[in-house]
């Protein structure tokens, strides 16, 4: 079994060499899908929901993997040759400021408009209620995930960590934006 792993690993590098941004794109699609999978079942559903898994991979897939991918090309240009704690600090701040903020308004708002498929009013008052609430916990979260990120991770590695992380980052958010969403139901 070991062998097995390996060589998928050493296949999985070299994918990752040759082709970083399809390769990424999968990884995080792949992670995506899982996420709600989990979140799916944790919730009680008893047949997963395929169309919504298709649409958290097709997420993951044309969106948070792309976006991470240029992401840290963007970050090690504008912090090129600089190392240590300062610089980690800066791009997790600058992280945390920009992206962190834009990356959960726009899963709300796919969430809410094509997972959902909720009129774009509902929407907009959901997220209005729910983002503040949402990005303070992620700023109480996702410093911790950039700094050991940025500080411990080689650049090729980086978005895969992160698709790891926000995969399980997602499960929050999906359950979070799934209970209100079943309150109102009710």
């Amino acid at each position: 079994m070991s062998d097995i792993v390996t060589v998928a690993w050493k296949k999985y590098l070299l994918q990752l060499q040759h082709h970083p941004l399809r390769t990424k794109a999968i990884t995080a699609g792949v992670l995506a899908g899982c996420s709600d999978a989990v979140a799916q079942k944790i919730s009680g559903v008893k047949k997963l929901q395929l169309k919504r898994l298709l649409l958290f991979m097709i997420y993951g897939f044309a969106y948070s993997g792309p976006f991470g991918h240029f992401l840290h090309k963007l970050m090690e240009q504008i912090f090129k040759g600089k190392k240590g704690n300062e610089t980690v600090a800066k791009k997790v701040i600058l992280e945390q400021l920009t992206t962190s903020p834009w990356n959960n308004f726009f899963f709300l708002l796919y969430y809410g408009l094509v997972i959902e498929g909720r009129p774009w009013a509902l929407v907009k008052n959901k997220v209005r209620k729910d983002y503040p609430t949402i990005q303070l916990t992620a700023w109480k979260f996702w410093p911790i995930i950039g700094w050991i990120n940025y500080q411990y991770m080689p650049v090729q590695f980086r978005v895969i960590f992160h698709s790891f992380v926000a995969s399980c980052w997602s499960i929050f958010l999906n359950l979070k934006a799934r209970s209100v969403a079943t309150i109102k139901k009710d």
